[in-house]
């Protein structure tokens, strides 16, 4: 990862899902916000609000610095070839600014197939993952291409995704994970992938509240995220940590809280292990609400400098 690409993204970012349920001249001036706050990217989850391609092209046209990142765009919730094509249309109207992450899962009945190139509905994920990067790949352009294309990457946990993460795409957007795995990813992927991964925080200096939102937020990944219960397992945690609710060592390491101090060392600790970039997710005890309190105190405290400066385009795209 060279100098000028981190300068470009940033080295931290501010990750949410806030901004689902806020009207569109709310979202446009809290974005403005963080582009003046020095944030290096914006990255926006897809769940049951907004389509990820309207809430990035709300973020763009907001803005006029800063990266705006799909954190992540659902795979089962549109075909490749729309994605292949909104993609493209984003990256035309905003070059260089737009970052594409896909993850999820597909779970319709219909084999899809692109010049060849079949994208299973269910079974395996990286298999799944696989073909749906090769569609997007093979749906022809019939209109202006963007020069640059926009850089893409993975929702990758486990070690295939990650690898593979590191062969077809820029890098990786790791959710929900301590800074071990942070050094795992760095380990599998190689110095040259990209890492961005996210990062949980409470900014609260009352520890036992803030520890009970952080609970709260372990707890619901824990039910309905099969996927990272199998991955904190996978990093060394036991049945005692996510049976009956989280154990505090659990939460303690997926959750950064307490003063902007503690929130600084847990992201140097994800630098230190090889993160590219962090982007910061607040948590509170309203999750509709805007955090925009903790967004610029956490702005005063973490956001470099370096931050500020132009976003550099890619001169590569990735395969």
């Amino acid at each position: 990862m060279t100098d000028d690409t981190r300068r470009g993204l940033g080295r931290v970012g501010i990750w949410t899902f806030a901004y689902d349920g806020q009207p569109a001249g709310r979202v446009r001036e809290s974005a403005a916000e963080l582009e003046e706050l020095g944030y290096g990217a914006i990255w926006h989850g897809e769940a049951f609000g907004r389509d990820t391609v309207g809430q990035a092209w709300l973020l763009l046209s907001a803005t006029r610095r800063i990266t705006v990142a799909s954190g992540i765009a659902n795979i089962a919730f549109r075909d490749p070839i729309a994605m292949a094509n909104a993609t493209r249309t984003l990256g035309e109207a905003f070059p260089g600014r737009y970052l594409l992450g896909l993850g999820g899962h597909r779970v319709d009945d219909t084999v899809h197939e692109v010049d060849g190139y079949p994208v299973p509905a269910r079974g395996n994920a990286l298999a799944t993952m696989r073909a749906y990067l090769a569609a997007m790949d093979a749906t022809p352009a019939h209109g202006p291409v963007p020069d640059p294309a926009p850089r893409r990457v993975l929702a990758a946990l486990g070690p295939k995704m990650l690898r593979l993460a590191a062969e077809r795409t820029w890098g990786a957007h790791p959710y929900f994970v301590p800074a071990e795995h942070t050094a795992r990813a760095r380990e599998i992927m190689g110095q040259d992938a990209f890492l961005g991964v996210e990062q949980a925080v409470v900014l609260d200096t009352n520890l036992g509240r803030a520890r009970e939102v952080a609970s709260a937020h372990v707890a619901g990944y824990l039910a309905m995220a099969p996927h990272q219960r199998a991955n904190v397992l996978r990093l060394g945690f036991g049945d005692e940590d996510v049976t009956g609710g989280p154990s505090r060592r659990l939460v303690d390491a997926i959750v950064a809280y307490g003063d902007t101090e503690a929130i600084r060392r847990r992201v140097r600790e994800h630098h230190a292990a090889g993160a590219d970039h962090v982007c910061l997710q607040v948590l509170g005890a309203d999750p509709a609400a805007l955090p925009e309190r903790e967004w610029r105190e956490l702005a005063t405290a973490l956001v470099e400098p370096a931050t500020l400066a132009t976003p550099v385009t890619p001169t590569a795209v990735d395969s």
